[in-house]
């Protein structure tokens, strides 16, 4: 994540070096994420079972059912990302019909439908994983996906208005898709509803607050930064500096929830790997659907790009969070969060080299392979 700027040079050089150099290309930090996420994970289970009283220290630091550290952590986690968007280029992309209504078809009807079939059909015996993954379905990309984007020479001006609407809307429409998806479509299917610890006022506070003030802070950082010191300053002075958190964040997120959730996890690692197919199939058919529609429609190989990448990325730190705030921080769909980025890094990575390979098979790209893509400085 400390890597986005960086990105655009990776971006740049992707696009005449072909996709064999996308990876060598990324952040240090970026490239090995799925590394230090393991790394993570193996020191929380050692905390786990090196320091029996850790849940107890965290729980006598709590607001409500919310550790207050966890808290800290996710917060830190989402405010870097929300400050890297640029959310004055919206413009002409807005005015783009095809790009916007495509885009909310597959993040907002698509997706979560796609994300809550994949969860019954694989974790039907597993009701608190498959929950977790409905609310990673309801979580939405946010600026991570930028950097996706960018390794595969997409519209970075329109994935940003797209992360940018994404992030908004969450704040607006989160707690009903969630009583949607866990409560009332259930009902509807004669399935088993979530348990009674779901609570849509729950999850919208948790979306208010664990998307909402950075999403805030985020806007605020932008807007005065720029104001102060210009576009070019902030993007190559300060976010350098106030990116890596996020993955800082990130990790001691990582570190505590599978310290306190160690005992399950050794215990039943074939559920953990449960959870990760569903995800692998959601990746692999959200972007490939984005991909497609957008040739059929026509715009072009980086708008394509965006959509599909925008389509298949999701907020795992929103989703994170919403599951400790609801669930607890010990529970199983916390945990269902906690796997989405270990499977979503290389996934997607993967996926950038397919988009760098199938570019030529649309038509703005068959005289040069960077034509049509919206840069800035």
């Amino acid at each position: 994540m400390s890597g986005m700027m960086r990105a655009t040079t990776a971006a740049e050089s992707a696009s005449t070096a072909g996709p064999g150099a996308v990876l060598a290309r990324l952040p240090v930090l970026d490239r090995w994420l799925p590394l230090w996420i393991l790394a993570a994970m193996a020191l929380g289970l050692a905390l786990g079972r090196l320091v029996p009283g850790l849940a107890a220290a965290l729980d006598a630091v709590a607001i409500g059912s919310v550790s207050v550290p966890i808290a800290i952590g996710l917060l830190v986690m989402m405010y870097p990302v929300l400050a890297r968007v640029r959310y004055s280029d919206t413009g002409h992309v807005l005015t783009d019909r095809r790009l916007m209504i495509t885009s909310l078809i597959l993040n907002w009807l698509i997706g979560p439908a796609l994300m809550f079939a994949l969860a019954w059909l694989f974790l039907p015996d597993l009701p608190a994983y498959r929950t977790g993954l409905i609310i990673v379905g309801l979580a939405r990309c946010i600026a991570m996906v930028l950097i996706w984007n960018d390794l595969a020479c997409g519209d970075r001006e329109a994935a940003a208005v797209l992360v940018a609407i994404n992030s908004i809307f969450q704040v607006i429409a989160f707690g009903a898709l969630g009583w949607f998806y866990l409560q009332l479509l259930p009902s509807w299917l004669g399935l088993p509803t979530t348990s009674a610890a779901f609570s849509v006022a729950t999850i919208t506070g948790s979306v208010l607050i664990f998307l909402g003030i950075p999403l805030a802070a985020g806007y605020l950082t932008r807007t005065i930064g720029e104001r102060a010191k210009g576009r070019e300053w902030y993007e190559s002075r300060l976010l350098p500096r106030i990116g890596p958190f996020a993955l800082y964040g990130l990790l001691f997120t990582i570190v505590v929830l599978f310290a306190l959730q160690g005992h399950t996890i050794t215990e039943q690692p074939l559920e953990v790997a449960r959870i990760a197919a569903p995800l692998l199939i959601y990746f692999g058919l959200t972007f490939t659907s984005g991909m497609i529609i957008g040739r059929l429609l026509d715009l072009g190989y980086p708008k394509t790009t965006t959509l599909a990448f925008t389509a298949a990325g999701n907020n795992f730190e929103l989703a994170i969070a919403v599951a400790i705030a609801t669930f607890g921080v010990t529970s199983g769909q916390a945990l269902a969060g906690v796997v989405g980025p270990l499977i979503e890094v290389p996934v997607l990575v993967a996926l950038v080299y397919v988009a760098l390979r199938v570019r030529r098979c649309y038509p703005d790209q068959n005289s040069s392979p960077s034509k049509g893509t919206t840069r800035h400085a």
